[in-house]
């Protein structure tokens, strides 16, 4: 075999798990469409290191959220990549949504994750520019620079003598006796193929298109495109904010809502909101036309806040299984030798919390795997 270990994807969550690997095998390659790392759902995101507050308990976004943001926080202290501990407050602007966070809470507990109600006069002492009835402050959720974060994972990856090889599109895979022929597209418009012991499908948006050309289509696995789009808060209103504040979630947590993020630079955006597309097309567009219910959404708990303030900003997209109207989905992490494909593993439907739980998917992929 040309390789032992090939991983399809060099997002956060591709490249953290090469990390993890090339540090006990030498035969390790990434293969990455775009010229470099983190070009799709990776580097178009809030940036948010989560608490593991909403997901249902026992799944895998739970268990690996509540372990990666304990890891995640160190690796950004040993390698001294840009993190903020800053906080969440998830606020409360009706006697509705009061409820609501109080079942939050209820259902963080159940995961571990501890969470203090606040009254006004404490919401006041925290984010004196904010309006909420009531809060549930979350001390464990921060910030952290993913750019910087996926550099030194990549540094780590070549250090440790693993292969990255950027600007090559999988275009097939084809199993054979002892693994996989995997062909490629280079950036000169040539095929080229390779044989590899293992291949581990990181993705993203792609990932069940790489799963089906290995022979393994399923409809549950199907990824849907769900779009959410950003606005900024101009100088000087950003200044007025410190930490992330977000509203009550959505409905099965198709999105948790409009919220308040801040950056490493001292910037504050609003969003992201949620819009399914139709066709799984990379539509990277920001509407201008959105800018009223941005406005209006986040005015609720920021009265500060004008019209004028709030300027188009990015758009990422989400890599859901969950179909519009449906419960959330879990993460789908699997070795696939039960589809008929040994030393096979697919991570598909890898969306929030998947940088946050980045280093936590990497031990358990790596716990996965047959040496």
């Amino acid at each position: 075999m040309d390789a032992e270990i090939t991983i399809i994807g060099a997002g956060v969550i591709g490249l953290a798990i090469a990390e993890k690997i090339s540090g006990s095998n030498n035969n390790v390659f990434v293969i990455e469409k775009h010229p470099t790392f983190g070009q799709e759902t990776s580097s178009r995101n809030s940036e948010v290191i989560h608490a593991g507050i909403y997901y249902p308990k026992g799944s895998l976004k739970a268990q690996l959220c509540l372990e990666g943001k304990s890891l995640l926080y160190d690796y950004c202290r040993k390698y001294e990549i840009p993190v903020n501990n800053c906080g969440k407050l998830i606020v409360a602007t009706s006697r509705e949504e009061v409820a609501v966070i109080e079942g939050i809470k209820n259902n963080s507990a159940l995961n571990g994750v501890d969470l203090e109600i606040m009254e006004q006069d404490q919401i006041a002492a925290l984010e004196p520019n904010i309006f909420a009835l009531k809060a549930l402050f979350s001390p464990t959720t921060g910030i952290v620079d993913t750019h910087s974060l996926m550099k030194r994972l990549e540094i780590n990856i070549l250090n440790q003598r693993g292969q990255i090889v950027y600007g090559s599109e999988v275009t097939g895979i084809k199993k054979i006796d002892g693994g996989y022929e995997i062909t490629l597209l280079d950036t000169d418009k040539k095929n080229y193929s390779f044989t590899s012991s293992l291949v581990i499908n990181s993705a993203g948006l792609t990932s069940d298109k790489i799963s089906e050309m290995a022979g393994m289509n399923d409809e549950k696995l199907k990824i849907s495109f769900c779009k959410g789009e950003y606005f900024r808060v101009k100088p000087p209103k950003n200044r007025l904010i410190s930490r992330l504040v977000y509203p009550v979630p959505h409905t099965n947590m198709e999105g948790i809502g409009i919220h308040v993020t801040i950056d490493m630079g001292g910037g504050v955006k609003l969003g992201p909101d949620v819009t399914y597309l139709e066709s799984n097309v990379y539509d990277y567009r920001v509407d201008p036309s959105k800018q009223e219910t941005f406005w209006k959404s986040a005015k609720k708990f920021l009265p500060f806040l004008e019209y004028d303030d709030i300027i188009p900003e990015m758009a990422g997209i989400r890599p859901k299984t969950q179909k519009k109207g449906e419960p959330i989905h879990d993460f789908y992490i699997m070795e696939e030798s039960s589809r008929g494909n040994p030393g096979f593993i697919n991570l598909i439907g890898m969306e929030s919390p998947g940088m946050t739980s980045c280093l936590s998917i990497a031990n358990y992929v790596y716990r996965l795997i047959k040496y």
